[in-house]
């Protein structure tokens, strides 16, 4: 990690944590197969051990680290298998949210979701990876908010702690920032028009392109990831 943010004390440390350190771990900042210490962590982030101690085990629940008992604590490889189930859940829950929306959606929302894609765009001129990644964290979660369903909320951002793992990787050339910015518009072009059928098949299009990308993701960082083996339910989705 190259520099850490800093923690708001009056509010739960050990949650600040965990999303410093997945972000770090997103960005390979952390990289696979890399040992954490804890004592090393509360230095850095000028806390005690206890607060970091309940943040790797949060980040072990999301798979993202491995403890290890005497040998420590380290980050996981990326499992292209692990991500491409993650992102199986993601459509089904996403795409759900997406058809609910089209039905919710409201002015000030559609606002929301305007700004950020202007947020998005301007992130992209400046090839901001790391802005856009948590703008289109952002756009997720605004459209979750839209209807109302935390428990579906949930579900996504356990599923991105797999997922957001290439998404990084992929930006540069994989899947360009104005490509994933033209299939945000067009799923909130749709939700607008009360379109469910629109704005499902919009959103699953986008939640696909990660399946177009990743094995050229694999390819180029082969040292990040644990397997290559593509889960069966793939081939379904690749059938005509």
């Amino acid at each position: 990690m190259t520099t850490e943010p800093s923690l708001r004390l009056k509010d739960p440390i050990a949650p600040q944590l965990v999303s410093s350190l997945r972000r770090a771990i997103f960005a390979t900042q952390l990289r696979p197969g890399q040992a954490l210490s804890e004592k090393d962590i509360a230095g850095r982030f000028g806390v005690s051990r206890q607060p970091v101690r309940e943040a790797f085990n949060k980040l072990s629940e999301a798979g993202l680290v491995q403890i290890l008992p005497s040998r420590g604590t380290c980050v996981m490889k990326v499992s292209m298998r692990a991500i491409v189930n993650a992102r199986f859940v993601r459509e089904a829950v996403e795409c759900a949210i997406a058809r609910a929306a089209s039905a919710l959606v409201t002015a000030e929302d559609m606002i929301r979701l305007r700004r950020l894609i202007e947020r998005q765009r301007e992130a992209s001129a400046l090839a901001d990876h790391a802005s856009f990644a948590v703008l289109d964290e952002n756009f997720h979660q605004t459209l979750a908010e839209i209807v109302d369903c935390d428990y579906a909320a949930r579900i996504v951002e356990g599923a991105r702690a797999q997922t957001d793992r290439v998404r990084y990787l992929s930006l540069p050339g994989a899947s360009p920032i104005p490509l994933l910015i033209a299939q945000h518009v067009a799923i909130i072009d749709a939700i607008a028009a009360g379109d469910a059928d629109g704005a499902e098949c919009e959103m699953r299009k986008h939640l696909r392109e990660i399946l177009n990308a990743l094995p050229r993701i694999a390819q180029n960082y082969p040292e990040l990831f644990e397997d290559e083996v593509m889960p069966a339910h793939t081939q379904v989705l690749h059938r005509p």
